[in-house]
């Protein structure tokens, strides 16, 4: 009587469904479009050279099932939770995601607290969207778009455009990027380091994080940094052309070979400077945060 006791308390004490084991694949068009979403867990995605799609990984305790919905050229994954839980709640356990993919395929990602990991794509477009999982792309899409609210974003690319975008997150950008970068955070810092490339147009927003950018500056390319409180740091090759302008309520302004205005009366900073032929544009303004410009 004693023993079956005691087995009938393990019994209770397992969970009441294990995790499921996901192995599904599906032909694939090479330059097809994969929706995946994932509300928590974790989503993997890698690229390869065959023309179908891989899906490997696990199924969390508690999950409704895995939907895997479309054709070669579109094709929803998607982790289905039960209505009465909401976008997981305290009734699901985490699903583990892993994808193969054409590494051309573009790629639609979604998740809420499932931390994202993109690797060996060359997608024409990536999007994704994370509510607090961290954001790691290593790849050469195109184009890419990401948006998070405090999870941290990561991305070494060679893209044409990027935009990310995090509230509380860091943002960090590296790679061969020469076309249009967009970066904004509230309070997380903004890091861009762009190797080898001349970017067109370098735009990066913040309001209390600090924003450090070292790039080259293309032919007519523009910069625009702003802040109100964190603070700016713009590294350029010393043989730029442009003409570049700060602005600073009570932050100092450091830049090679100006003149910092500073008014008679009340407060606040400027300079209006170029350099060579003053081809390109520059502008840096912060409210009560530093701003340098130099060179490397």
């Amino acid at each position: 009587m004693r023993n079956f006791i005691i087995a009938s308390s393990m019994l209770l004490a397992l969970p009441a469904t294990a995790a499921t084991p996901i192995n599904e694949v599906r032909p694939f068009d090479a330059d097809g479009q994969i929706e995946i979403e994932n509300l928590k867990g974790r989503i993997q995605v890698r690229g390869w050279d065959r023309e179908e799609v891989k899906i490997t990984g696990s199924l969390g305790s508690g999950v409704e099932r895995l939907v895997i919905e479309g054709d070669r050229q579109n094709l929803e994954v998607r982790v289905k939770y039960p209505n009465n839980s909401g976008w997981g709640g305290n009734k699901s356990e985490p699903t583990d995601l892993q994808l193969m993919v054409p590494l051309r395929a573009d790629l639609e990602i979604d998740s809420v607290s499932a931390g994202v990991d993109v690797s060996g794509v060359a997608a024409g477009d990536v999007s994704i969207d994370s509510v607090s999982g961290d954001i790691v792309v290593v790849g050469a899409p195109r184009e890419i778009d990401v948006d998070s609210v405090s999870g941290g974003i990561r991305l070494t690319v060679n893209s044409s455009d990027v935009s990310a975008e995090s509230v509380s997150g860091e943002v960090l950008l590296r790679g061969r990027m020469n076309g249009e970068i967009s970066a904004d955070s509230v309070s997380g810092g903004i890091e861009v380091v762009v190797n080898g490339e001349q970017i067109r147009v370098l735009k990066a927003n913040t309001v209390s994080g600090n924003v450090s950018i070292d790039t080259a500056l293309a032919p007519n390319g523009e910069i625009q940094l702003e802040s109100i409180s964190g603070r700016l740091a713009l590294t350029v090759p010393a043989n730029i052309s442009t003409q570049a302008r700060a602005e600073s309520m009570s932050g100092t302004l450091v830049a090679p070979n100006v003149t910092v205005q500073k008014p008679r009366y009340g407060s606040g900073s400027s300079y209006s400077t170029r350099y060579g032929s003053g081809a390109g544009e520059i502008n840096m303004q912060t409210l009560s945060g530093d701003a340098q410009l130099k060179f490397k």
